[in-house]
C-alpha cells in the first residue's frame, strides 16, 4: 500500500509540484512587477480601464475582510478577453490551487493570487464549458465549503475484515466527532504516525470515509495536499517535504484546515500590495 491515508483514484499517483529553492514571496513579488512593466503589459493596460476601476475596489474589499467573515464576490465572466488576461497578469499564481466538485457536473477550479485571501474561482459545466469566472475575497472560496456539504453526515461502520486491528475504535470516535462538530469550532487532528495502524485498517478506513469532492494543493517549500473524505467534516491532510516524502499524515475533523485558508493579517497585507500595483502601473 502506498504511504499515507490518502489513496489516487484506480490507484494512480497525483504529482505534487514543488516550487523551487529560493522562490519566496518577495521573489514572486519582484517578478510580478517586472512583468507588468514590459511595453506589452503597458500597451494592455492602456486597453483595459475597467481593470484599473476594478482594483481599488478590490483592495478595500481585502482591507476589510476577516477570516471567519463571509467573502466577497467580484463578477469579471462579461469582462472583455484582454480584461481577464490582464487580471491574470496582476494576480499571478499563489501557492493554494484545487477543485471543488458541485451538482450536475459543475466543477469550481480554485487558485489562489499572489495576495493571499484572493482567488480566481472558474466554474465549468460537465461538458468543461467556462459558465461563470469570480474573483473572490475569502479565507478559501465558498465553493469549497458547498461542496463540502455534499458529503455524508453519518458512517456505516460494517464489520472489519479479518487482521484489522484498532480500526473500529477510530472509526467510532470519527463518527463521534463528526456529529459534534459546529461551524467555527477548533478542528479535531488524528496523527497516523502515532496511532498502531496496520495496512488492513488504513484499506479499510479508506474505504469507510470513501473519497470526496473537494482537493486542494498548497505549495510551499513543500507541499500539503488536503482533501475531502466522502464523510461530512472529515478532511485528509498531508504534509510533504522537498523530496515528495510524507511527513506528517492526519485526519482533521472540522471545518476546511487551516493549511489551506487565508488569515486575517494575509487580507491586510494584500491589500496593500495591490495598491502598490495599482499605483505603480495603473494611475
Amino acid at each position: 500500500m502506498k504511504a499515507g491515508f490518502w489513496i489516487a483514484p484506480e490507484g494512480g499517483e497525483e504529482a505534487v509540484k514543488i516550487l523551487p529553492i529560493g522562490d519566496d514571496d518577495n521573489f514572486e513579488r519582484r517578478r510580478k512587477m517586472n512583468a507588468l512593466a514590459t511595453r506589452s503589459a503597458e500597451e494592455l493596460i492602456a486597453r483595459c480601464p475597467e481593470v484599473a476601476r476594478l482594483l481599488p475596489q478590490i483592495a478595500d474589499a481585502l482591507a476589510a475582510q476577516k477570516a471567519d467573515a463571509p467573502g466577497r464576490l467580484f463578477d469579471i465572466t462579461d469582462l472583455s478577453e484582454d480584461e481577464r488576461e490582464l487580471i491574470s497578469q496582476v494576480l499571478g499564481e499563489g501557492e493554494v490551487s484545487g477543485v471543488a466538485a458541485l451538482t450536475d457536473g459543475v466543477v469550481g477550479q480554485i487558485q489562489e493570487s499572489v495576495m493571499a485571501g484572493l482567488w480566481r474561482v472558474r466554474f465549468t459545466d460537465g461538458a468543461g464549458a467556462l459558465v461563470g469566472d469570480y474573483l473572490e475575497i475569502a479565507a478559501i472560496p465558498q465553493v469549497v465549503r458547498k461542496a463540502a456539504e455534499l458529503t455524508r453526515t453519518g458512517l456505516e461502520l460494517g464489520t472489519p475484515p479479518e487482521g484489522a486491528m484498532n480500526v473500529m475504535p477510530l472509526l467510532a470516535e470519527i463518527a463521534d466527532r463528526m456529529q459534534a462538530h459546529r461551524r467555527g469550532a477548533t478542528s479535531h487532528v488524528i496523527n497516523f504516525s502515532l496511532l498502531p495502524m496496520n495496512e488492513t485498517d488504513m484499506t479499510f478506513l479508506q474505504q469507510t470515509l470513501g473519497d470526496g469532492p473537494v482537493r486542494l494543493l498548497s505549495r510551499g517549500y513543500g507541499a500539503c495536499r488536503v482533501h475531502a473524505t466522502g464523510a461530512r467534516n472529515v478532511w485528509s491532510v498531508q504534509f510533504f517535504n522537498s523530496m515528495e516524502t510524507i511527513i506528517l499524515d492526519t485526519l482533521e475533523i472540522g471545518d476546511t484546515p487551516a493549511a489551506a485558508c487565508a488569515a486575517d493579517e494575509d487580507f491586510q497585507d494584500s491589500a496593500e500590495r495591490l495598491r502598490e500595483i495599482h499605483a505603480a502601473y495603473f494611475q
